[in-house]
């Protein structure tokens, strides 16, 4: 078997989500039909981060296993490298049917220790949202949520800083059964753009079941008054120490995020990462 990284990225309106479901159209379900027609074999992907319906993302990564009969069907009697077989055909195969909304990006071989979930350092998103001081592009509507009144983002920027770190963020996490919800969040930055959009930039080890959306409807609720500047890190340190308040997520609309990218160490370092990632991790 060889082992292939494929960098894509995706509209996510019009996809219920990444994993396959029954009956829906999903970004796995629609790659790995375009992988099964393009190697006459079915083809499972391992993919560095899934994302809910409506998110969007503009580099995501996936590694698939491809054994010789299916790199040789690929490739065909032409004399081009799998590689570039498999970034031709599957650009085809997925835009046969008019759609434009899934894009691959790059095809490389990789090495077989290679994990596109488990050997990522870091996974990082964008949320985009527009208030009453912002300028609404009409051609951005669709990935720009919006919201009623004035947000103010200077405190959100000032209890975004104090988030940061390793901490247990199931305040903000929808809790799968037997996962931890510890992570490091390296990254979280406040600020408005050239059209007074507010953006939020998250950048962690790996985010836990609607972390992200949730952190984002913490920092609302700051920037709206309705919680004091202290209380996303108040709440994290509560956790930290066991207390499990029952404290309600507001949780923001998909349309508005996006996977921005993923990084890995240099290859030699991949195994040791992905056995690194794989242990449970506590706070110490």
């Amino acid at each position: 078997m060889t082992r292939f990284r494929i960098d894509l990225g995706y509209r996510g309106t019009d996809f219920h989500g990444w994993a396959k479901q029954p009956g829906l159209r999903t970004v796995q379900g629609k790659l790995e039909d375009g992988l099964a027609r393009v190697t006459g074999t079915e083809v499972p992907t391992v993919v560095a981060g899934r994302t809910d319906a409506g998110v969007h993302a503009r580099r995501q990564v996936v590694h698939v296993d491809l054994g010789e009969e299916a790199i040789g069907k690929l490739v065909g009697r032409t004399n081009r490298t799998p590689e570039t077989a498999l970034l031709s055909r599957l650009r085809g195969v997925l835009t046969v049917d008019g759609s434009d909304d899934l894009v691959v990006h790059a095809v490389t071989e990789a090495p077989e220790d290679f994990d596109a979930r488990f050997s990522a350092l870091w996974r990082s998103y964008r949320y985009r949202l527009a208030d009453h001081r912002s300028f609404l592009d009409p051609l951005l509507t669709e990935v720009t949520p919006r919201h009623k009144g004035e947000l103010d983002a200077e405190a959100m920027a000032e209890a975004a800083a104090e988030a940061r770190g390793l901490h247990d963020f199931l305040p903000f996490c929808k809790p799968r059964e037997g996962a931890t919800t510890i992570r490091t969040l390296h990254d979280l930055d406040v600020a408005r753009d050239d059209d007074a959009v507010i953006t939020i930039d998250l950048r962690a080890d790996a985010f836990c079941h609607h972390m992200v959306r949730a952190l984002v409807g913490g920092l609302i609720r700051v920037g709206s008054g309705a919680w004091p500047v202290t209380r996303p890190a108040e709440m994290l340190a509560e956790a930290d120490a066991g207390i499990t308040a029952e404290t309600p997520m507001f949780v923001t609309p998909a349309h508005g995020l996006v996977l921005t990218g993923v990084g890995y160490p240099p290859p030699e370092d991949y195994a040791a990462r992905a056995a690194q990632t794989m242990a449970r991790r506590d706070l110490d």
